[in-house]
């Protein structure tokens, strides 16, 4: 059991045999406390379970989600959305169109319409034995119309009851109405002055319910719901509160597949709900869409038709202009008239008229991207040409001008950010310049050429006389106006023709639809194992911090890997009523356990004495030090040893009732010169057990203890008998027992399981590393033996129970979680 290399080591080589430190947390015994506190993790578990359940039946609201996807056709280029140039700016791959109709969605100004348009703000729901259950507008009887003018109470829930006969009764909390009521035209607070609880009443359909906080009417649903309600909770909410809740709940996710179709989904307690929100939102979104595109061309048809304007007065001057040369010079009908050059003159002029054109166009172009006012931008078409890396420039522009005004309020002038955006919007305004630039050239190159064709046409007509001649020229000059006015009036029917066949780039695959989904939250199993787990975390806890806080010893490994005393032996629980556990169970495994004792006691003393003085001692009282000298001087006596039990701590005498010996001489009286020896030492039934008892308790123990005569009487009684047991003072208390360890061969440190302070084990284990105690050995007191001696340490200390090898075998029950391993084994046919 003790293996001699620790006594040698302890004697010869302690400076290099340390002892250590008691670590802050046993696991071993933090499993062990789980196992014996097995009932309450059960206890938790069910009432965990309970509630749970009672939460997932009665309390927890459903979570509905609907979905809806779309196709965004992405083949037109338009100043008006993003084009896919955009992500070599920002570095963004997939649809960049899809991403801006992704944050139309979900912007406040989109949504914030479809709150006011289906009034939102008015949320409906039922209250039944336990829980209230959310209602989508359609699913009541009844709608709520508000008077947006009147002052409203918001998050002040309104009852209605129905009475029949189309009334209700108006039913409003006890408490709870303010003051602070909101307004939905400006959208804010105001106060009104103290008012008193508005009372009860019944209106009828399309009555008006007035009181200072609220104003409101109930107006019939066309479509009679299919569920009966006994009651109908109405709750105002502010337009900003309202579409705050409705964006938090709806997310847009792009197909994996094909990065142009979107799905859209929207999660709410009511089905209905989320799924008119969303075919309305997305209803909404076309129209938007279908006007962004149609801005360029009805800004075209605007341009021209003010172009068209300006184009008919000079029109109209100049076929007055003609008409009077007609009557008044009479010139309509020239004689021999070059109809070849001059039909020539006609067509290259009508052509110059319509490149002139174009180039104001361009003017316009150019002057509104000058103007950043990209609002008023005319189309491309206007100006003869369908470019998309120019469309695609203008985009750009447009964009990185928003983003620069974003940034101007975060960044300041002559940042790293503000100097990089404003170097790329440089590079976007000059790839749109070189676009309109090449533009020009090629229009001014046209007339150009076409006026080197007219001079030389008009040289074949200087032939004509000069009234003739002024006749042709203010002809040239009203074909040519009036060449300009067809073209731009063509082109004005093609601006107005895209207007009228436009079509919105979104289109709906799948509209939402109630399809009877099942909710998709909140996560029941999550929360049943979420409560679950809660509840048996508590007991869990409260071990793991009973664990970290407790200071006793319940580890015998840990005891010695920390004092690296030797262990003498290990004490189970002691079920007797006395001590003298030897004498009466002497074949319990406690009495077999003194009897290792005594023969382990063999390693610390030295064989060749005659008499042997063996102490015994603890850190405090109650860690079973008199026991365990009681009975190990018992086991000695058995064993044919002329042994006799002292007494010492004579601040606490215990040995006496015990034996049922009288205490009124003992040592104390001896060591005061009141008695002589033979007076103090009494018999026991053991015929080779003598007992001193301590005697009454004397003012000085310290100094008798300490004197000469209890030297001396020591010495005396190891001439009477072969072992000499001292039932000495705790070392935690006093410093008596350090002091009589010089004239003891043997000393035996008491631990008590779960008892012993961890702390206390300091001061003795320093003192036997240190030389300054000798023969020293451990023996662990009222160890749990149903855990057996074993665990934990090794050495199988337990054998015996179930074995019919003690007393306590025919008692024995297996513990549960033997039994059930023994019946699995039993079924596997492995026992």
């Amino acid at each position: 059991m003790i293996p001699e290399k620790y006594v040698s080591l302890a004697k010869n080589d302690s400076s290099k045999d340390r002892s250590g430190a008691f670590s802050l947390f046993d696991i071993e015994n933090f499993i062990r406390r789980i196992i014996k506190n097995w009932y309450w993790f059960v206890l938790m578990f069910f009432l965990g379970y309970s509630l749970s359940w009672v939460y997932s039946k009665y309390y927890a609201q459903n979570i509905y989600a609907s979905n809806l996807s779309l196709s965004v056709s992405n083949n037109t280029a338009s100043y008006f959305t993003p084009n896919q140039s955009i992500n070599f700016i920002w570095g963004q791959g997939g649809n960049q169109d899809g991403i801006y109709l992704k944050k139309m969605l979900l912007s406040r100004s989109h949504n914030e319409f479809l709150v006011k348009e289906l009034g939102l703000f008015v949320n409906f729901s039922t209250k039944g034995t336990l829980k209230s259950t959310y209602l989508d507008k359609n699913d009541s009887p009844v709608f709520l119309e508000i008077d947006r003018k009147h002052l409203q109470q918001v998050n002040y829930p309104i009852t209605l009851l129905p009475k029949g006969n189309n009334s209700y009764e108006v039913v409003l909390p006890e408490e709870g109405h303010s003051g602070n009521l909101y307004n939905y035209e400006i959208e804010g607070f105001q106060n009104i002055a103290e008012f008193p609880k508005p009372a009860n009443k019944t209106i009828k359909l399309n009555e008006w319910y007035t009181s200072p906080n609220l104003r409101f009417k109930l107006v019939p649903n066309p479509v009679t719901p299919s569920i009966k309600l006994d009651n109908i909770i109405v709750n105002l909410e502010t337009v900003n509160q309202t579409v705050n809740g409705i964006v938090s709940t709806i997310n847009v996710d792009f197909d994996k597949e094909i990065n142009t179709i979107m799905i859209i989904t929207k999660t709410g307690f009511n089905l209905n709900g989320t799924v008119n929100f969303l075919n309305k939102s997305v209803a909404e979104l076309q129209k938007k869409r279908l006007a962004d595109k149609n801005i360029i061309n009805k800004n075209t048809d605007v341009y021209l038709q003010n172009s068209l304007n300006e184009i008919r007065k000079k029109l109209d001057s100049s076929a007055s202009v003609l008409n009077y040369l007609k009557t008044s010079e009479k010139l309509y009908d020239i004689k021999d008239r070059d109809e070849k050059s001059l039909n020539k003159i006609k067509d290259l002029e009508a052509k110059k008229a319509d490149l002139l054109s174009k180039v104001n166009s361009l003017n316009s172009i150019r002057t509104t991207i000058d103007n950043q006012n990209f609002d008023r931008m005319i189309s491309t078409g206007a100006a003869g040409f369908e470019d998309g890396f120019f469309s695609a420039s203008v985009s750009e522009l447009k964009a990185l001008y928003l983003k620069r005004r974003e940034m101007a309020s975060i960044y300041k002038p002559n940042s790293e950010p503000m100097i990089e955006i404003n170097r790329l919007i440089n590079e976007a305004k000059a790839g749109s310049a070189n676009s309109l630039r090449s533009y020009y050239t090629r229009y001014y190159d046209e007339i150009n050429k076409i006026d080197r064709e007219v001079a030389e046409a008009n040289s074949d007509l200087v032939a004509y006389p000069e009234k003739e001649r002024k006749y042709l020229d203010a002809e040239r000059g009203y074909n040519m106006i009036e060449a300009t006015y067809n073209s731009l009036l063509g082109r004005q029917n093609e601006a107005q023709m895209k207007v009228a066949t436009n079509q919105s780039d979104i289109t709906v695959i799948d509209p939402a639809k109630n399809l009877g989904q099942l909710p998709v939250g909140p996560n029941k199993k999550g929360t049943e194992l979420g409560i679950i787990g809660g509840f048996l975390f508590l007991p869990l806890l409260f071990i793991f911090v009973g664990e970290v806080l407790d200071n006793k010893v319940r580890n015998i490994k840990e005891l010695l890997g920390v004092t690296k005393i030797p262990l003498l032996g290990v004490i189970g629980n002691n079920n007797n009523e006395n001590m003298l556990t030897v004498l009466q169970s002497p074949k319990s495994s406690v009495s077999e356990a003194f009897r290792g004792i005594r023969a382990n006691i063999r390693f610390l003393l030295n064989e060749n004495q005659k008499s042997k003085v063996i102490l015994i001692t603890s850190s405090i009282g109650g860690e079973g030090k008199t026991y365990v000298s009681i009975n190990l001087a018992s086991v000695l006596g058995l064993s044919d040893k002329k042994t006799i039990l002292l007494g010492m701590d004579l601040r606490k005498p215990k040995i006496f009732g015990d034996f049922n010996i009288d205490n009124k001489y003992g040592i104390s009286n001896y060591l005061t010169g009141e008695v002589s020896i033979g007076q103090i030492i009494n018999n026991t039934k053991i015929p080779n057990l003598d007992v001193a008892t301590s005697g009454p308790i004397p003012p000085n123990p310290s100094e008798l203890l300490m004197s000469v005569r209890n030297i001396e009487f020591i010495e005396k009684l190891k001439e009477m008998y072969d072992f000499i047991i001292i039932d000495s003072p705790p070392v935690g208390l006093v410093a008596d027992s350090y002091e009589l360890m010089k004239y003891s061969d043997a000393n035996i440190y008491v631990v008590r399981h779960e008892y012993t302070e961890k702390y206390m084990l300091k001061m003795i284990t320093e003192k036997y590393h240190n030389q300054e105690v000798g023969n020293l050995g451990l023996v662990y007191n009222d160890y749990n033996t149903k855990q057996g001696y074993g665990y934990g340490y090794g050495y199988g200390y337990g054998y015996g129970y179930g074995y019919g090898y003690f007393d306590e075998d025919k008692n024995y029950k297996e513990p549960l979680l033997i039994r059930l391993r023994n019946k699995i084994q039993q079924i596997l046919g492995k026992k």
